[in-house]
């Protein structure tokens, strides 16, 4: 079969698999292209095509836009080199494209997105089930996760078994590249299974790991509850111990029940009807009745033979939600229901067949409740990473089409386009256009730099701690779970309301669901709210940093030397500078823009760097000051209450300066590494242009932060956005270039707007004529409503007017009323 696509000027067919050909060639189709000769690099050249590596090499090349192509001609460096360094190196580009293209080009067609704007919610759930289905099937296939258990070392804290696939690279790329996010099932690698292997026993271990990389035990992890999120203190789920003695199994069980309506869980992704077991967060009242607080325990929910729900458990699925509506996010209530004693997670704490509690290694528990701390603040981490390239996404999109899309006439451009028919502008050569989306691209490059360090730290702090070190204390946990709260309430604040500012960069376009820009945003949006509010999150970034700043005021040389491996390490000084220096309020920074500032000094990224820790450094001082102070009339609860608007300005300005110490970071070690970097000079040059960039932009849209603290004037403002608009103008050339180095597939994007090719209006007009209501239109294109209704207006005449009282008029309807 061929189906033949319009392209520019050309035609391009392209071949469609027969269901013959899978069947004749799908045990092969892993293999084939695992092993094909690796993808060359496509180049850019004075042709107007260019070929995507993840297509069949049977197939025509594109035609590309003229507009896109001039771009990518104009690009002042190698996108590849970026892509290649995004990537580690380029063996892993190639390597990824193959894995990517074993999803686009799978024969089963099971990973098709082409329906999805047309499909209902039950659809789109159960036909991603088959997706994951398929995509295990794949991995199998490929032997992803086989080399696992050779390649752990019986050092390693986490041991990871022979032939477990979900935290492989490998398959890690194929479930992002299915690009239907979410999978029903994610909850079973991003929360279940990872505490199993880093709160559970070595025996627990071997008996549940097996069953959870075989998909006999799939998992989600139920911890919020109707009535309660956050405030995981308050949660109402109880574990309560029951001896032998008093009727329990040989060796004890634990007795889990919701004793209110509140109390049931609610919200957790796969709970509703994919997991048949949950690692549920309750109370632990131990065999002597007291309760031990909040500990893990291993529910199942249903059998693992036909998946009916077990005695004493109810669950089901929330409903429609705003996006994520393919994640089937559950409630659970249970009745009493009895577990083993061994359900419960024992690494770290214990219950024996007495009932008696105890804790593993001695002390007070710090490491359990560190563990358990970092696990969930992987969660956060992985939030945080995934929000570059949603950002990225969305930039990719607007970007491209604000360079096929023209609007307004350039009066002074003696070329003419289309014959005769004057020369429209290019939107993204608008200033506001720019403006727009040129500081949102650069901070997706800013966030992948920031959460590839945080995700390397916590791997290292999980590491150091589920292997009994002793070298990571309260201060370090404290600080990671500062920086974690900061970014993730930063970052996906900023990540939502960006894509939400790339769909209205395209105007009318951009409100069609065809646009991609519609479904990205509607389910990146969980991400302000899951794993803590962003709203309540500064709050514990500010609990945090306080106590950096009494170990400042205490003068202790020896408590500072706990900071020096901190993130918040950069806040010693400016304190130090700042305490008891002055009592004016708001506090004014120890460093400031000379009075002669020109353009130039603000395109100085360690000037940039250094004003951005001043500014934080003087908020937060500005919250101890306001906090002390207020006590004195009101009680300590009235006090922060009154202080939480600042808390959120510093807590801002922590992430602020974090996203652009790890992006400048990042760079010196590139520009460090010299000629076994993957980055050249020019790449270099255009990411640092981001990065100046994204730092001005952020110092014009809180001027107020700088100006109060002083370290900028009035006068510098027209300098600031001078320079502002001059970077601007620099990296306008990058913009295309930057968002092809994210290499994103068309497969991916699932966007009319956003297309390699920039073929953009034929792609809105084939989805426009593939809606179900044309499609099912009747002959002659009458609508599926005439009948029923147009009809009885049109011709049967209910909406004829005869005059006051006459006929079928104005005192009949009222008599029928």
């Amino acid at each position: 079969e061929r189906l033949a696509g319009r392209r520019g000027r050309q035609t391009v067919v392209r071949p469609i698999y027969t269901s013959g050909w899978c069947h004749r060639h799908q045990s092969h189709v892993c293999s084939d292209w695992l092993n094909q000769k690796k993808l060359q690099q496509h180049s850019t050249t004075t042709s107007t095509t260019m070929s995507d590596p993840r297509e069949p090499n049977s197939l025509p090349p594109k035609t590309v836009d003229p507009s896109l192509a001039a771009e990518r001609l104009a690009t002042p460096f190698t996108p590849l080199k970026i892509t290649n360094f995004l990537d580690g190196s380029p063996q892993l580009t190639d390597r990824r494209r193959k894995l990517e293209a074993l999803i686009i080009r799978d024969p089963s067609g099971v990973f098709s997105n082409e329906d999805n704007n047309y499909m209902g919610r039950t659809e789109r759930h159960t036909r991603s089930i088959a997706k994951f289905v398929r995509l295990v099937e794949l991995c199998r296939s490929a032997g992803v996760g086989a080399d696992n258990g050779r390649n752990c070392t019986q050092k390693s804290a986490v041991q990871h078994i022979e032939g477990e696939i979900i935290h492989t690279p490998e398959f890690l790329t194929l479930a992002a590249t299915i690009s239907d996010d979410p999978m029903p099932t994610s909850l079973h690698w991003v929360m279940f299974v990872p505490n199993i292997m880093t709160l559970c026993d070595a025996q627990q271990q071997a008996l549940w790991l097996p069953l959870c990389r075989d998909w006999k035990m799939i998992g989600c992890y139920a911890q919020t509850e109707l009535g309660h999120g956050s405030n995981i203190r308050a949660l109402e789920t109880t574990a309560t111990f029951l001896k032998e003695s008093e009727g329990a199994a040989p060796g004890g069980e634990w007795i889990i029940h919701s004793p209110t309506l509140t109390s049931t869980k609610f919200w957790p992704g796969t709970l509703g009807k994919t997991a048949n077991h949950a690692m549920v967060i309750a109370r632990l009242i131990d065999g002597s009745g007291r309760d031990r607080g909040i500990h893990n325990f291993v529910v199942p929910l249903r059998s693992m033979e036909d998946h009916t729900l077990l005695p004493g458990v109810d669950t089901g699925d929330i409903g429609p939600k705003i996006g994520y509506n393919n994640m089937d996010n559950g409630w659970a209530s249970f009745d009493n229901v009895r577990i083993p004693r061994r359900n419960m997670a024992m690494r770290f704490a214990t219950v024996d067949e007495e009932g008696k509690y105890g804790r593993i290694g001695g002390g007070d528990g710090d490491a359990a409740s560190k563990v358990a701390y970092i696990t969930m603040m992987q969660v956060r981490a992985y939030i945080i990473h995934s929000s570059n390239e949603a950002l990225a996404m969305a930039c990719t999109i607007a970007i491209r089409y604000s360079c096929i899309r023209r609007q307004g006439y350039d009066a002074d451009a003696e070329k003419k386009r289309n014959g005769n028919a004057p020369n429209e502008v290019q939107v993204l050569d608008y200033r506001q256009q720019q403006y727009r989306l040129l500081p949102l691209l650069a901070a997706s490059y800013a966030i992948f730099f920031t959460g590839k360090h945080v995700l390397t730290r916590l791997k290292n702090i999980e590491s150091k701690l589920v292997s009994g070190s002793t070298a990571i204390t309260k201060t370090i946990v404290g600080d990671i779970h500062a920086t974690t709260s900061a970014l993730k309430s930063y970052a996906t604040t900023f990540t939502a309301d960006g894509i939400e500012d790339c769909r209205k960069a395209c105007g009318g376009h951009g409100f069609l669901v065809a646009s991609g820009l519609v479904e990205l945003s509607q389910t990146y949006l969980q991400s302000c709210t899951v794993e803590g509010d962003n709203h309540m999150l500064p709050q514990q970034v500010i609990k945090v940093l306080l106590k950096l700043v009494g170990a400042v005021q205490s003068g202790d040389a020896e408590l500072l030397k706990e900071y020096e491996p901190t993130d918040m390490n950069y806040l010693i000084k400016p304190l130090q500078e700042l305490v008891g220096s002055t009592s004016s309020q708001p506090t004014k920074s120890s460093f400031a823009f000379p009075t002669s500032a020109a353009e130039t000094d603000f395109l100085d990224v360690s000037t940039l760097l250094r004003v951005f820790q001043h500014r934080t450094a003087c908020l937060l001082l500005d919250v101890a000051v306001n906090l002390q102070s207020a006590m004195t009339t009101s009680t300590p609860q009235q006090a922060w209450n009154d202080s939480l608007l600042l808390m959120a300005r510093t807590s801002r300005a922590h992430a602020c300066y974090l996203l652009l110490r790890d992006f400048a970071n990042g760079l010196n070690d590139e520009r460090s590494n010299g000629s076994s970097s993957c980055l050249g000079k020019e790449e270099i040059g255009a990411l640092t242009q981001c990065l100046t960039l994204l730092a001005l932009y952020w110092m014009d849209q809180h001027l107020e932060d700088f100006l109060q603290i002083e370290a900028l004037k009035p006068k510098h403002i027209p300098y600031l956005r001078k320079a502002l608009l001059g970077v601007l103008t620099s990296l306008r050339p990058s913009a295309v270039g930057l968002c092809d180095a994210r290499d994103f597939s068309d497969f991916r994007l699932k966007s009319s707007l956003g297309k390699y090719d920039g073929d953009v209006y034929p792609a809105i007009m084939e989805s426009a004529r593939k809606d179900p209501l044309n499609i099912r239109s009747k002959e002659g294109g009458v609508g599926l409503g005439y009948e029923a209704g147009l009809k009885k207006l049109i011709v049967g005449g209910v909406g004829e007017y005869h005059g006051q009282g006459k006929g079928r008029g104005v005192s009949g309807t009222m008599s029928r009323l």
